[in-house]
């Protein structure tokens, strides 16, 4: 297949470039002047230069494509304007789903999150993992990032639902693996643990699933997905507090994890006065008070649907982790 991939410098654009081109799909993807390509090292593609409100860009660069991945979108959990954000993450999903749809693509598929999922509540003791059921609330919608999102993929379900687009939606939980050139926030855990940069942590949980998975479970929808439909792309053994994981990570490196739990309500106030200080700076606070108030919460979800229906893989979380450690190692994230 021809394919269209947005956010191809991006941690999961990046590995699903690689992922399409070791099945033999050639691949055309939209870069900004400006985008680290190392993610994309050592694959083959058609670089198209444009951004998601290039409008024209994009219906010239879909010309002839069987299928669209659109995966790129604004992620900040900190922005002195958040304006840009809603251009890329809502205007550019409407222009990157018509333009594909103007082209012919037989699949668009969508990348959205699993905070456009609802979370799940404690009940007798234990959180149950939701699913692609479960809707999130407004109350959830806790930063301009995940409202955002939720609001790009209200307009992906329209579009199929008003014009008929052949759009499934994909939400992936939190990847990690190899190519998360920036880091992401996830990442970037992983890298101060090996720095020594980690003496504490905060009590919430996350679906941890390996980025080659996420990757796979892209060509996936786009060969298996129905049509309207949104799929959960995690691992089903993947629902961890950071505790668990880091001691995972310990196991693996044999550096010592963090013992020191910091509670919820330190860490808010002090996320409070990192922002703060950097409204007058400009400089991004360390720990943003959306990240902060995220990790309130365990993100755990159930994947069981892309399970079942697509055969979407379950690398174990401790062989994600392993994978992300020697790739950060090798390409000089950890110092001496």
């Amino acid at each position: 297949m021809k394919c269209f991939v947005t956010g191809a410098s991006g941690f999961i654009g990046a590995n699903l470039v690689h992922e399409l081109v070791a099945r033999r799909h050639t691949v055309k993807a939209l870069l900004r002047p400006e985008s680290d390509v190392r993610g994309l090292d050592g694959v083959k593609f058609e670089r198209v230069t444009g951004d998601l409100l290039d409008r024209k860009a994009l219906e010239h660069g879909m010309e002839n494509c069987d299928w669209c991945f659109h995966v790129a979108a604004s992620y900040q959990l900190w922005m002195r304007n958040y304006k840009p954000m809603y251009q890329a993450n809502v205007e550019g999903t409407r222009n990157v789903l018509e333009a594909a749809g103007k082209a012919g693509c037989r699949r668009i598929v969508y990348t959205s999150t699993v905070g456009c999922i609802g979370l799940p509540e404690k009940v007798n003791g234990k959180f149950t993992p939701t699913d692609e059921m479960d809707i999130a609330t407004e109350a959830q919608m806790t930063n301009h990032y995940k409202r955002s999102k939720f609001q790009a993929e209200t307009v992906a379900a329209e579009l199929f639902r008003k014009q008929g687009l052949p759009i499934v939606i994909v939400n992936p939980t939190a990847p990690i693996g190899p190519r998360d050139v920036k880091p992401t926030p996830t990442g970037q855990v992983i890298v101060d643990f090996l720095n020594h940069k980690l003496p504490a942590f905060l009590d919430t949980g996350l679906n941890w699933v390996h980025v080659r998975d996420v990757a796979i479970g892209h060509i996936l929808a786009a060969e298996k997905g129905r049509l309207g439909d949104r799929y959960i792309l995690g691992n089903a053994e993947g629902n961890w507090t950071m505790q668990q994981m880091l001691l995972a990570l310990e196991e693996i490196t044999g550096i010592r994890a963090p013992r020191l739990k910091v509670p919820h309500w330190v860490a808010l106030a002090a996320a409070h006065v990192d922002e703060g200080i950097s409204f007058f700076t400009g400089k991004p606070p360390k720990a943003p008070l959306a990240g902060v108030r995220m990790a309130k919460y365990k993100m755990w979800f159930n994947p069981g649907k892309a399970i079942n229906q697509l055969d979407l893989p379950q690398t174990s979380p401790k062989q994600a982790l392993s994978d992300a450690v020697e790739w950060f190692r090798t390409n000089g994230y950890v110092g001496k």
